[in-house]
C-alpha cells in the first residue's frame, strides 16, 4: 500500500515538474498579434465619415498610409506584442486582385485575402475566409491577440472560433456620424473595443474632385526622384528636429510612426507638386531615400 501510494506521488510530482517546465516556456515566449481588415466596411464607413459616401468610385483611399497607422496603433496598444502581418480581406471579380488590391498587397507584412463580388458589387465568403484565419492563427497558437476592424454580425462565429483556442479578440470601429456601424451582437462577444475617430481617418480619405484628376495627370516623377526627396527631407528634419529625436526612430525600420509618416508624405508632395496618393512604388522609394539618409548619419 505504501509503495502504490510512494509511486502515484512520484508521478505527481514529475507531473507538477512537467507543467511548471511548461508555464516557464510559455512565459518566454513573447506575445504576438495580427490585424485582421474587412475592407469592406473600412471603406464604406471611411467613406462615408469623411466623404459623405460609401462609393469607392467617389474617394481615393491612402491604404498604404492607413496600414502604417494602423500598424503604428496597434504597436502602442499591444506595447510588449510583436506583430505577425495585417491580413486585408476584400472582394474582386472571379478573385483576381484589381491594380489597388494588388499594389497592397505588396506591401511588406500585409497580406490580401480576396472572397467573390457578384453583380451588385457585394462581397461574397470574406467572413469565411476571417473566420478560417482567425480560428487557424489562434488554433495554433501563432497569435494572442487580434485586433479586427469589422462591423458584420457574421463576424461573430469568428471572434467565439478565436476565443475558443485562447485569443484575445479586440475590436476596432470606425466613427459613425450618426447611430452604429457595427452589429450589438458582435460588440458583445469580443474581449474590448475601441472607436478610431474622424481625426485618425483625415489624412488617408480623399473625396475625388477636378482638381484631384488634374493633380493625377501631372508628369510622374521617377523612383530617383521621389528618393532623393526622401533623403532632402531627412536631411531638413535633422536640422531642425535634431539627431536625438531622430534617432528614436531607427529602432522601428522601415516602419515610421503614422504622424512622421504623414509629415513626409504631405512635405514631399509639396516639393514634388504631384500627389503620392496611392502610388505605392513612389511612397516606398520616398521612405526609403528618408531611412538611408536617416541611417547614413548614426
Amino acid at each position: 500500500m505504501n509503495d502504490d501510494l510512494a509511486a502515484l506521488g512520484a508521478r505527481i510530482d514529475r507531473t507538477n515538474e512537467l507543467l511548471q517546465r511548461m508555464l516557464a516556456e510559455v512565459a518566454k515566449t513573447p506575445s504576438t498579434h495580427a490585424i485582421f481588415v474587412d475592407a469592406g466596411y473600412l471603406y464604406a464607413a471611411a467613406g462615408r465619415l469623411i466623404a459623405g459616401t460609401e462609393d469607392r468610385r467617389a474617394f481615393d483611399l491612402d491604404a498604404e498610409g492607413l496600414i502604417e497607422a494602423l500598424i503604428d496603433k496597434a504597436r502602442t496598444i499591444f506595447a510588449d506584442s510583436r506583430l505577425l502581418r495585417v491580413y486585408w480581406y476584400d472582394g474582386a471579380r472571379r478573385r483576381i486582385h484589381t491594380a489597388e488590391q494588388q499594389s497592397i498587397a505588396e506591401l511588406p507584412d500585409v497580406k490580401v485575402r480576396l472572397g467573390n463580388l457578384n453583380a451588385n458589387n457585394q462581397q461574397k465568403g470574406v467572413d469565411s475566409l476571417i473566420r478560417s484565419d482567425l480560428e487557424s492563427l489562434a488554433r495554433h497558437r501563432a497569435i494572442s491577440d487580434a485586433a479586427l476592424i469589422g462591423g458584420d454580425e457574421d463576424l461573430v462565429s469568428a471572434v467565439e472560433a478565436a476565443q475558443g483556442y485562447g485569443a484575445r479578440v479586440h475590436l476596432w470601429g470606425i466613427e459613425a456620424p450618426e447611430g452604429r456601424n457595427q452589429a450589438e451582437p458582435l460588440l458583445w462577444e469580443v474581449d474590448s473595443q475601441r472607436t478610431l475617430e474622424l481625426d485618425f481617418f483625415k489624412p488617408y480619405v480623399t473625396r475625388r474632385t477636378a482638381a484631384t484628376y488634374e493633380a493625377a495627370s501631372a508628369a510622374r516623377p521617377t523612383r530617383e526622384d521621389v528618393r532623393f526627396v526622401g533623403a532632402q527631407i531627412a536631411a531638413k528634419w535633422l536640422v531642425a528636429r535634431g539627431r536625438e529625436t531622430l534617432a528614436d526612430l531607427l529602432p522601428g525600420h522601415p516602419y515610421l510612426p503614422g504622424s512622421v509618416d504623414q509629415d513626409l508624405l504631405v512635405e514631399a508632395e509639396g516639393l514634388l507638386q504631384y500627389s503620392l496618393r496611392g502610388q505605392s512604388d513612389l511612397r516606398r522609394a520616398l521612405r526609403d531615400g528618408f531611412w538611408d539618409h536617416l541611417q547614413g548619419q548614426y
